[in-house]
């Protein structure tokens, strides 16, 4: 099948109409052949996962639009997307990831890698605070991907970010997933497991976006007033300011944990300028300040796998768990786990130990940062 035998409701791919001018801006001087950057952050499906190369996804469908359209112009394509992550994450890591590079136009998607609550409502918006509030004003257009075999999308709480916003934004839950419902298209046509597009599906989800970008191109000439940015945010907004520390930015005190200084090839090349420890009874010690706190370690699918607990300013009676141990196959994941959310603004110590191990453990444990907003 090609996508042109797709059939989907492309009138419904804008779920927001939003305020259009910063993006009318960037067009027109894409139209006047000005050097401009297109970034993408999100999690598996901006970063392409199961597409068969790194130009069959969605991102860089969208990256070829802007080429076809604008081709007097110069375009340098920034694919942001780690797998398995979310907004939490991607506010400590928009800095160094996309920002540094100073998009123009930039491509926010989480909604299937956040959970539908208010604490990805919150992230959510830090992370579109921090993006749109940018020196420069980048365009941002939010996208709403889903999972296939039930609809399941955090699309209604991002949206009432983008709202609030007023922020243009693309729906898959009114697009193609309508068409799955009422059996005008096989699931498996587009995905191979209900959340992951295909190469079809990753040019099926660009399809939508440049559909937007078409309808907003064609009406270029007819000026806005650009909306201006909320001063209050909507939540409590206590993650839009995260610091990220790994062993390249702080020295914690280490008791059997060593730095990783292996050099990390790419943003995906997720564990790396962390700390390991491989013996029961090893530490590391961290002194933060801040309100909330995560801790990123690896699960990982190679058992068995050590564990770990976070004594958070030394309450031993009351250990948080990092169990190494991954019951999925699909590969080691980069897990975040929060263990301080809108406490007191304050320093606080993080200590992390090693309480079980095996003789027969295939992978030390690996904390790979601690993030605190």
């Amino acid at each position: 099948m090609k996508i042109e035998d797709i059939r989907i409701n492309y009138e419904r791919a804008m779920s927001n109409r939003g305020n259009q001018a910063r993006l009318k801006k960037v067009f027109k001087r894409a139209l006047a052949g000005e050097k401009l950057t297109l970034g993408f952050l999100g999690g598996s499906i901006t970063q392409g996962s199961l597409a068969t190369a790194p130009n069959l996804c969605y991102a860089y469908h969208v990256y070829e639009w802007w080429c076809r359209s604008f081709p007097t112009a110069q375009f340098t394509y920034v694919n942001a997307g780690i797998g398995a992550t979310d907004s939490q994450f991607g506010c400590a890591r928009a800095e160094s990831d996309l920002l540094q590079y100073r998009p123009d136009f930039v491509i926010i998607e989480y909604s299937v890698n956040d959970a539908a609550t208010a604490h990805f409502q919150e992230t959510y918006e830090g992370l579109v605070r921090k993006i749109l509030g940018s020196e420069w004003k980048p365009a941002v257009l939010l996208v709403h991907n889903v999972c296939y075999d039930n609809g399941a999308s955090a699309q209604l709480i991002h949206s009432k970010v983008g709202r609030y916003y007023d922020l243009p934004a693309v729906s898959m839950q009114s697009t193609i997933y309508p068409e799955l419902l009422a059996g005008r298209l096989e699931n498996r046509t587009i995905t191979p497991d209900d959340l992951h597009p295909n190469d079809l599906g990753h040019a099926l989800v660009a399809s939508v976006i440049t559909h937007v970008l078409d309808k907003i191109l064609a009406d270029v000439d007819h000026s806005e007033t650009e909306t201006e940015f909320p001063s209050v945010p909507l939540t409590a907004n206590g993650y839009e300011h995260s610091v990220r520390y790994r062993n390249d930015s702080c020295e914690p005190v280490c008791n059997g944990f060593q730095a990783d200084t292996a050099p990390q090839n790419g943003i995906t090349d997720i564990f790396k300028k962390g700390w390991t420890a491989g013996e029961k009874g090893a530490s590391i010690r961290f002194e933060v300040e801040g309100s909330s706190i995560g801790v990123q370690y690896r699960k990982t699918m190679q058992l068995p796998a050590p564990v770990a607990q976070v004594i958070l300013d030394g309450d031993d009676a009351n250990p948080i768990t990092l169990d190494a141990n991954f019951d999925e196959t699909w590969g080691d994941k980069l897990v975040l786990d929060t263990i301080l959310d809108h406490g007191e603004n304050r320093t606080h110590t993080v200590e992390i130990r090693l309480v079980e191990t095996h003789p027969d453990d295939k992978l030390p444990f690996y904390l790979v940062s601690v993030i605190v907003s």
